[in-house]
């Protein structure tokens, strides 16, 4: 009798665990405005050894490929370090908010991408890395409970969208409105 719950209970235990592993594996789905996108697990692989490369005060300095002239900005894409007012970049462009966090293998394969092809950020488009070990208020705000989440804001901080998992540049520039 007691081998038999033993079985039920294995047997009920395999189901849910296949039922999660398929609801995990779902590529492909997407969702608009307080919603996310899952698109798998496919990670970027990053160029030469970024992974291996200590982690540090990356993001301290700015990364914008454009200088510090607000028009200028406006001429190139950029990939910088979160800060309030630069949000105010979204009047004349897209803003995007990137919850990254150092310890996290997705958020560096993705910060490697960007990194590597800054040229490629279209003009008008602003990438704001936010530190996700250190945002709680922003994370509250938008809903993020976890990091490589990206977030599409407007001049004013609304959100116009959320999604998560792009594995590289391409992929998040083909979720911004």
């Amino acid at each position: 009798m007691n081998n038999k719950y033993i079985y039920i209970a294995v047997a009920v235990l395999v189901i849910i665990l296949a039922g999660g592993w398929f609801a995990y594996s779902k590529q492909g789905v997407v969702m608009d405005d307080n919603s996310t996108t899952q698109e798998g697990d496919n990670m970027a692989k990053p160029e030469g050894n970024a992974m291996d490369k200590p982690e540090g005060d990356a993001m301290d300095k700015p990364t914008s490929t454009a200088g510090s002239d607000p028009e200028a900005m406006m001429k190139k894409g950029s990939y910088e370090t979160y800060a309030p007012e630069k949000l105010a970049l979204a009047n004349d462009g897209k803003v995007v908010l990137f919850f990254r966090a150092s310890w996290c293998p997705t958020c560096r394969a993705l910060d490697a991408n960007i990194r590597a092809n800054l040229g490629a950020i279209p003009a008008g488009v602003t990438i704001l890395d936010v530190d996700y070990d250190n945002s709680t208020a922003m994370k509250q705000k938008y809903g993020v409970t976890y990091q490589h989440t990206l977030v599409q804001v407007d001049a004013a901080g609304n959100q116009i969208s959320k999604w998560t998992g792009s594995p590289t540049l391409v992929a998040l520039l083909g979720q911004v409105k």
